[in-house]
């Protein structure tokens, strides 16, 4: 059975944040044994990650990477490119009015995780209320901010 990484960070997470973010997911992937890897599609935190994870998937080639949509492509342009990894779109998903799509996928990225690594600093938005859920569902959560905050960086 696959152990699942999941990512959830704020959309204007800064570059200070990527050493720490590449620390952790090889982390999981060497000390925790997480080969499946879920990833949003929204804002610059999920793009560290996953930039990140596709630096990772070259030297360990056993891991799978999956963007999570939270909404179904609509036009030629949206649609994924060969280059691009494989994307995931949770079931159910398009009956949910869009305003509520990315929190309702957040929700399912959590459910099908084993371990959440964040960077949130706020206590408010999407980031943060995805890892409330988290925590509600007893997730294992490392939160990146909370590292750096502890260790003075």
């Amino acid at each position: 059975m696959a152990a699942v990484c999941s990512f959830f960070g704020h959309r204007d997470a800064g570059e200070h944040v990527r050493p720490a973010l590449y620390a952790e997911i090889e982390r999981s992937i060497t000390g925790r044994g997480m080969d499946t890897f879920y990833v949003g599609d929204y804002g610059n935190f999920d793009r560290m990650a996953s930039g990140i994870l596709h630096e990772m998937k070259e030297r360990y080639p056993h891991i799978s990477v999956f963007r999570v949509l939270a909404y179904l492509p609509t036009k030629a342009r949206d649609q994924p490119s060969a280059d691009q990894m494989p994307t995931l779109f949770p079931d159910g998903l398009e009956l949910v009015p869009r305003r509520y799509a990315i929190a309702r996928r957040n929700r399912w990225i959590a459910d099908a995780s084993d371990i959440i690594i964040a960077y949130v600093v706020a206590s408010y938005g999407g980031a943060y209320d995805a890892l409330k859920y988290a925590r509600q569902k007893h997730k294992a959560i490392v939160n990146i901010a909370e590292i750096q905050k502890r260790d003075g960086e």
